[in-house]
C-alpha cells in the first residue's frame, strides 16, 4: 500500500470520487507515479488540514501469451492429401 499525505483540498475531492466511483487514481509524488484504487482518505487533527490517502498499487499485467502458437484453420485441400 501506497500513503500519501496532502493539505490541497481539490486533491482530496479528486481522490474521493475515485474511491466513490471505484476508480484508479494516480499520485505523483516526486519522481515516482503510483496508479491504484483509493482505499481511504484520512483527516487528521491539526491546525491546517491535511489529509491520509492510502492507495493501493495496480500491479501490471503480464503480456497474455496465446494459448495456440499457430491458428488452427487450414486450407481445405489439406485435409485430404
Amino acid at each position: 500500500m501506497f500513503t500519501y499525505e496532502t493539505a490541497d483540498q481539490n486533491e482530496v475531492r479528486r481522490f474521493r470520487i475515485a474511491q466513490f466511483n471505484g476508480r484508479m487514481a494516480t499520485v505523483k509524488s516526486g519522481e515516482s507515479t503510483v496508479t491504484g484504487f483509493v482505499r481511504s482518505v484520512l483527516e487528521q487533527e491539526s491546525s491546517p488540514p491535511r489529509w491520509t490517502i492510502t492507495i493501493i498499487p495496480n500491479v501490471p499485467k503480464e503480456d497474455l501469451k496465446p494459448l495456440r502458437p499457430t491458428s488452427r484453420a487450414r486450407p481445405f485441400a489439406e485435409d485430404y492429401f
